[in-house]
């Protein structure tokens, strides 16, 4: 029994009292300070609005003249940028002091109420003790068992004479009472209570609560009663009271035998904040289960433990006290304690924000809180200001330095478009890139910069009209060699529809399709390496359909070069050439092998036939078709270009017409004569070298 009794509920009336001198004053003040700003205001209003009609023009005027010079702009910025860094600076330290100072009230707020605590917690864990002292004793647990503490006077005598000599060593107990199954009591302690306690047991407001703890005690302030109680004499100027309630069992059989009441006096609850030393605006209170005010430190100093019409904190001026304010947050406060049994809040009521440190105690659920409104001291304010003051010289001795040093270095500029002007005949042409809207600068640079951009457009001017005939001579071979690979193509499709094989017909249409996705590309002139290789693919897909065994395809292609950008349609002209010219007139199956690597001169893209061949004569003829055709393409007389002067014209069974024309693209775009190179020999095959330069692989505009 005694090693049950040990867990704790709280069921408190709600309470809280507290003098409000000091914050009436302090609100009067505001109340005062408000008025007089706003007479102040009234007052000035006429005033303001005559200083803007004869100033607002002198100030544009002033504005308009001065920033032209440098002698004006060089301080008046300074004076800015360290007007708003001693502002800026200011606003920083004053967010980390107040931030600090707030982190040092709550660590101290949550060291007192862990002391109060650690105090009730001890008074209350001593009458604890007691409490199973008393229901222990021989004498009363045999007085219990009659049914009637008045059956036996011997026992009832001895009973009382251990109680009081037990009050009498323990000066916090006010009064003990005992109740028996039958509802009869007997109490020893101060009188003047009798008409407080009720006589009857089971009328108390806590006699369900006590019977459901089964042993174990609760605290209620004044027995559960949330009237302040009379006394016998009929005043009212008793002290409130903590009452310790708990159920009585046999020792023997555990059957309940009656009910203890120790009430504990207020005056010692109080002892456990009587040397607080804080401002009268710290408050410190103790709450029941239900966020009601069980004790807390009155400052009118007539009750230690206020009754429910008590309201700590309240002020003359009609400030809500402590317990309106817990009431008005109540729902806030209740999930806060649910979610965490100690820490930090903020609440709000009135218009005024208030700082909050809890902390739970034990299994009855009392919470321990401090209170006290947001508010900056003295002390810090003139630290800031004192700080502020300390930014403000030092930064004005930077700025006076730096404006010096500024001004030393404005012939930079100067030396910049001199530098400038001295490229220029090289070819360097750049614009002066200061950013001075000056006066001295302004017709300066504008003449030298208008001048520059006029040299840039027309040298940009030039090179796109050149880049525009380059174009159109890479689209008129572009244009020549889609339809070649589109009759081949057709005649294929024709031939197998011919020939019944429907199967073959639709993969062949398949690849078309597929093959044409990626020949259009969008639009794109440059497209990767790994596209351009998907296009071949598909173009050997086609031709595999139409000519099953006479050829097999390698592909050796490195992966740090499949996202090169290449010209569209380069490998497949030229892998048709070595079908058509190389492999086919074979007399047996023949391999192209198709190769990318990496050099030291870019990227080298290699198409290898083992076909026919052709004789050193025969490559020499290609070489100087396309000698002669690039002399054409560099003469200044577009007429070259006509169709009487192509030697391929109308020669589309010409074997070296997809050589030819992929040669006359590279030409073109990468603007040199070596991109591609033929190697040849009758009786084993053709091979030829793409050269793609180091930084070409980049899309082309």
């Amino acid at each position: 029994m005694q090693n049950r009794a040990k867990d704790t509920t709280t069921e408190a009336t709600e309470a809280a009292e507290e003098d409000a001198t000091i914050e009436a004053k302090a609100t009067a003040t505001a109340q005062s300070d408000i008025e007089t700003d706003a007479e102040v205001n009234a007052n000035t209003k006429v005033n303001i609005g005559a200083m803007k009609n004869n100033w607002t023009p002198r100030f544009k005027e002033f504005i308009q003249r001065k920033p032209k010079t440098l002698a004006f702009k060089i301080p008046f910025a300074y004076f800015v940028i360290i007007l708003l860094t001693v502002a800026f600076s200011a606003l920083v330290l004053n967010r980390i002091s107040e931030s600090d100072a707030q982190r040092k009230i709550n660590e101290a707020s949550l060291q007192t109420i862990t002391s109060i605590e650690t105090n009730v917690n001890l008074m209350i864990e001593n009458v604890n003790n007691y409490s199973k002292m008393i229901f222990s004793d021989p004498n009363l647990q045999n007085l219990l068992r009659q049914g009637n503490v008045y059956s036996n006077l011997q026992t009832q005598s001895k009973v009382s004479a251990y109680l009081t000599n037990l009050m009498q060593a323990v000066p916090i107990i006010d009064s003990v009472y005992i109740y028996d199954n039958s509802g009869h009591r007997f109490s020893v302690g101060t009188q003047e209570w009798l008409t407080f306690m009720e006589a009857n047991v089971k009328e108390a407001p806590w006699y369900e609560q006590a019977l459901k703890h089964n042993g174990r005690y609760l605290l209620r302030l004044n027995g559960g009663n949330n009237d302040s109680g009379v006394s016998a004499t009929g005043e009212n100027d008793r002290q409130e009271v903590v009452s310790f309630i708990r159920l009585i069992r046999d020792l023997d059989d555990t059957s309940p035998l009656g009910f203890l009441v120790m009430n504990i006096k207020g005056k010692s609850i109080a002892q456990a904040y009587a040397n607080l030393s804080a401002p009268d605006s710290f408050q410190v209170a103790i709450l029941d289960e239900h966020q009601r005010v069980i004790a807390t430190n009155a400052t009118d100093g007539k009750k230690a433990v206020p009754t429910v019409s008590d309201s700590s904190m309240s002020t003359a001026s009609g400030q809500e006290g402590m317990r309106e304010i817990l009431e008005a947050n109540q729902a806030k406060l209740k999930q806060t304690f649910q979610e965490q049994s100690s820490g930090f809040i903020t609440l709000q009521s009135g218009g005024q924000e208030y700082a909050v440190t809890y902390r739970s105690a034990g299994d009855d659920q009392w919470k321990f809180i401090s209170m006290s409104p947001y508010q900056a001291t003295d002390t810090r304010n003139k630290s800031m200001v004192m700080l502020a003051l300390i930014l403000l010289a030092v930064n004005g001795t930077v700025f006076f330095v730096s404006s010096f040093i500024i001004s030393r270095s404005v012939i930079k500029p100067i030396h910049k478009l001199l530098r400038s002007m001295q490229k220029a005949p090289s070819g360097n042409f750049r614009k002066v890139t200061v950013e001075l809207n000056s006066y001295e600068f302004a017709q300066l640079y504008g003449g030298y910069n208008q001048m520059i951009e006029q040299i840039e457009q027309m040298l940009k001017r030039i090179i796109q009209e050149q880049q525009t005939i380059r174009r159109a001579e890479l689209n008129t071979l572009q244009a020549q060699i889609k339809p070649h690979f589109l009759y081949n193509t057709l005649d294929s499709i024709t031939s197998l529809a011919m020939s019944g094989m429907n199967e073959k017909v639709c993969e062949l249409l398949e690849a078309l399709g597929s093959y044409y996705r990626l020949s259009v590309s969008k639009g794109r002139e440059l497209i990767t390496l790994h596209e351009e290789v998907e296009i071949v693919r598909n173009y050997l897909t086609i031709q595999q359909v139409r000519y099953p065994g006479v050829f097999e395809v390698q592909y050796d292609i490195a992966p740090d070069c499949e996202r090169v950008m290449i010209p569209k349609l380069v490998l497949q002209p030229l892998v048709e050439n070595s079908l058509y010219h190389g492999i086919r007139p074979k007399s047996s199956p023949g391999t192209i092998r198709i190769q990318a690597r990496r050099s030291k001169e870019g990227v080298l893209l290699t198409i290898t036939d083992d076909g026919v061949g052709m004789s050193e004569e025969e490559v020499k003829q290609i070489q100087r078709t396309e000698m002669n055709r690039s002399n054409r393409s560099n003469s200044s007389n577009p007429s070259n270009t006509s169709n009487s002067s192509n030697p391929t014209h109308n020669s589309k069974h010409n074997p070296s017409f997809g050589l030819w024309g992929t040669m006359e693209r590279l030409r073109i775009f990468y603007d040199r004569e070596d991109g591609l190179k033929l190697q040849s020999e009758v009786g084993k095959g053709t091979t030829i070298i793409i050269t793609i330069p180091k930084g070409a692989d980049e899309s082309w505009n």
